[in-house]
């Protein structure tokens, strides 16, 4: 595979990019998609604005595909925050409902969840500690709470949830269920029909390689008409484009969602990138991506490193957080940054976050570095 793509992202030959949990570099058809959609505009304004829509529909479709929905239940939002906050405050909430999420939950899914106790919801976090993440959030979901909202995977640590023992257990106690699975998708094979969620939503800018400024959202068809709309303009309306029209309703699909003028160049970009995970296979993107997190976690062990990724959860996702040996995680975050490995600090430690594309020398190279640095 690093062979197909070596093409795709030079970024390999100028650094060792391990922050694909963070912001991903774009791959080379992703900028030829911009630069062309560019030269049009420059060259002829709007003239090709169908075939413009046309590549959002064909993204909405690679998107549709990618999470196994169909096309109608996926809207285009502006990032996971906003999709987030479409189902925050578009359920009807009853003084002391409850919500329930983990203790190690990325600001997003936690600040919007708090934003609701003037409200009279009542925010309950469980802890992911232990050989068995899930027991926990199972024993919440007995007791019935209105929505249990997770991340797929934990930003910091790398923690892989099982979504669909989750889900069933929400299914089984009538709990509305999201996820955020910015970590998940376009890393690991991700189906909202089997995990029964009720909402999912991501940014482009993450493993899906795409800019940020452009994600997803998904709402199972059941639940779309439970969630009361905040925003209103003349692109969620079911008659779009029909500008002379006084009556309206809501869209009948997930466009509902999409109230304005579409994000057209940051289309172009993702569905370049979605174009080519899909045509690599999610299967095999997602076996790449484990290997190497795998090889990370036994070359650093081998080099001294104490991982702070649960064991369950190492080489089942693209992300693996280890300590730096009572050094201060920034400091040798910007060392490694100043020897152009490119990486982040979370969790306590530091967190590498390899693709598929990312070659063996990258990983070599990284780990020798975090080693001479951190003096294991």
């Amino acid at each position: 595979m690093e062979t197909l793509l070596n093409n795709e992202f030079p970024v390999n030959q100028e650094f060792a990019y391990l922050n694909h949990a963070a912001v991903a570099p774009w791959p080379e058809s992703a900028r030829r998609a911009v630069t062309d959609f560019a030269q049009q505009n420059t060259h002829a304004g709007a003239a090709h604005y169908p075939d413009w829509l046309m590549v959002e529909s064909q993204l909405r479709a690679n998107l549709a595909q990618m999470i196994n929905a169909p096309t109608e239940t996926v809207a285009f939002v502006k990032n996971t925050s906003e999709a987030l906050s479409f189902v925050a405050y578009g359920i009807d909430w009853q003084q002391g409902d409850r919500v329930v999420i983990p203790d190690e939950e990325f600001p997003s899914n936690r600040i919007v969840w708090e934003s609701l106790q003037e409200k009279g919801v009542v925010l309950e976090t469980v802890s992911l500690s232990g050989e068995d993440p899930e027991e926990k959030l199972l024993r919440a979901i007995a007791q019935s709470p209105r929505l249990v909202s997770v991340s797929a995977v934990q930003y910091a640590t790398g923690i892989r949830l099982d979504l669909k023992r989750i889900g069933e257990a929400c299914k089984a106690n009538g709990v509305l269920f999201c996820v955020d699975a910015i970590q998940i998708i376009g890393a690991l094979q991700f189906d909202v029909q089997a995990c029964h969620c009720d909402f999912a939503m991501a940014d482009g800018h993450k493993w899906l390689l795409g800019p940020e400024g452009l994600g997803v959202f998904y709402i199972r068809p059941e639940v779309m008409d439970q969630l009361t709309l905040n925003e209103y303009g003349w692109h969620m309306i079911e008659h779009a484009g029909d500008y002379s029209r006084t009556d309206w309703t809501p869209a009948s699909s997930a466009r509902r969602f999409e109230c304005g003028s579409p994000n057209l160049l940051a289309a172009h970009a993702l569905k370049a990138s979605t174009d080519l995970l899909i045509t690599e296979g999610m299967d095999r993107v997602e076996k790449a991506i484990c290997e190497k997190t795998q090889y990370l976690a036994d070359a650093l062990q081998q080099a001294g490193a104490r991982l702070i990724t649960p064991e369950h959860s190492i080489g089942r996702s693209g992300i693996l957080t280890f300590n730096t040996n009572g050094k201060d995680p920034k400091d040798v975050w910007q060392a490694l940054m100043k020897e152009r490995v490119i990486c982040m600090h979370r969790g306590g430690g530091l967190r590498f976050s390899p693709h598929c594309h990312t070659p063996q020398s990258t990983l070599d190279a990284a780990v020798l570095a975090a080693a001479r640095i951190c003096q294991w």
